[in-house]
């Protein structure tokens, strides 16, 4: 179904922008219904997959530059299954933190590449962070449950974090 009436000042809902007249000075048509119905739909269910951090310490590169604030993408099914290939975790399963880490860390500082090497210098402080940071981040926001207390009835949150990364 279409609209047969077009508002002069109009605004395009999805672009917020005007709808462009054409030389003889009438507006271009509007939208349809179900297309700007589709470009709402389409920007709420926009997901998030970066998160900005900031580590507690630092990671101080070769030349002592110490980088601090970084993002962190949303880890992958490929990202939690490939390190499990790597000799280094195979011979030590701690490692696959210190690969995992390495695969979704997307910016540290003004540092070009961020690799598992980069990851396995960090300071033990930092490590961690990172570790609870990749646990809220996959675990939909937060690692933390409502529990009531058995003796006084009253509701406090719990940390369900502490499991290895990679392990869900």
């Amino acid at each position: 179904m279409r609209r047969s009436a077009v508002r002069a000042s109009a605004t395009d809902t999805a672009t917020g922008t005007e709808p462009a007249a054409d030389p003889a000075g009438t507006p271009a048509p509007e939208p349809a219904p179900q297309a700007e119905s589709a470009a709402r739909v389409a920007g709420q269910q926009r997901l998030r997959t970066e998160f900005e951090f900031e580590l507690p310490r630092g990671y101080v590169d070769e030349s002592g530059t110490v980088h601090r604030t970084g993002s962190m993408r949303l880890a992958t099914a490929r990202d939690e299954l490939v390190p499990l290939r790597d000799v280094r975790v195979q011979e030590n399963p701690a490692y696959l933190s210190v690969v995992l880490l390495g695969r979704v860390i997307s910016r540290l500082g003004t540092l070009p590449m961020v690799h598992d090497g980069v990851v396995e210098n960090m300071f033990a402080s930092d490590l961690a962070f990172l570790q609870d940071f990749y646990r809220q981040v996959n675990a939909e926001g937060h690692t933390r449950a409502g529990v009531t207390c058995p003796h006084c009835e009253q509701p406090f949150e719990v940390e369900l974090a502490g499991s290895r990364l990679g392990e869900s």
